[in-house]
């Protein structure tokens, strides 16, 4: 379980003591009942974080909404987003293993996170990670509910496949890009576990020739 599902259940225990003892015991039901909700929300399961090499893994529990191919800055790259309602696992796992470079907080708004806009103007965490794959970018997006986004890593850390990096609360919406030649794994509708679930596998060849033409070019 996260830590933070462990101080709103003592605080509604707590609301549900003084509720009892200052009005009736049965008022007490509706603090105990939220109680037991964010020790639901805040599960935190293990995972079995496949092997495959060059396998880009789901950051988050949830459904694919998208999968398309964007321009940034200059290159092609496949985008996957994944929606989270209230009740899958909000906690979030890197994509791949590697060296975190960028981690940029962007304010915004809290639009529907089913919208496509909201990867542009809602509140959102961006994170890019060097690894054997080459770069790739997620994003931890809010949605209408979900008002704060937690991320326990900083530049300079090194995260494994599937590690936990941090968490979402209360609905949201998590973007994947990356490379656009890779060999997709999923599709619009799809349901993904964190961590377990494989998005794409990059083909490592052509990730390596990537590299070693870009050191020539310098």
């Amino acid at each position: 379980m996260v830590r933070d599902g462990i101080y709103y259940g003592l605080a509604f225990i707590t609301v549900a003591v003084l509720v009892a003892w200052v009005t009736l015991p049965v008022l007490a039901v509706i603090p105990l009942l939220l109680t037991a909700f964010f020790l639901w929300f805040f599960r935190d399961p293990e995972r079995a974080i496949p092997a495959v090499q060059g396998a880009i893994v789901s950051p988050a529990d949830g459904k694919v909404t998208d999968v398309c191919v964007v321009e940034q800055n200059g290159w092609r790259q496949t985008r996957i987003s994944i929606f989270l309602n209230i009740f899958d696992v909000h906690v979030n796992r890197a994509p791949i293993a590697g060296l975190i470079t960028d981690v940029k907080y962007k304010t915004g708004t809290f639009r529907n996170a089913m919208s496509a806009v909201s990867a542009e103007f809602n509140e959102q965490n961006v994170v890019t990670l060097q690894g054997d794959c080459g770069t790739l970018v997620f994003k931890q997006v809010a949605g209408l509910l979900a008002r704060r986004i937690v991320f326990n890593k900083k530049v300079g850390d090194h995260v494994a496949r599937g590690e936990r990096v941090g968490l979402i609360k209360f609905g949201s919406r998590v973007d994947v890009l990356f490379a656009a030649d890779v060999e997709m794994k999923v599709r619009v509708g799809d349901k993904v576990k964190g961590g377990s679930s494989v998005l794409a596998v990059a083909q490592l060849s052509v990730v390596t020739s990537r590299l070693r033409d870009a050191v020539e070019v310098r």
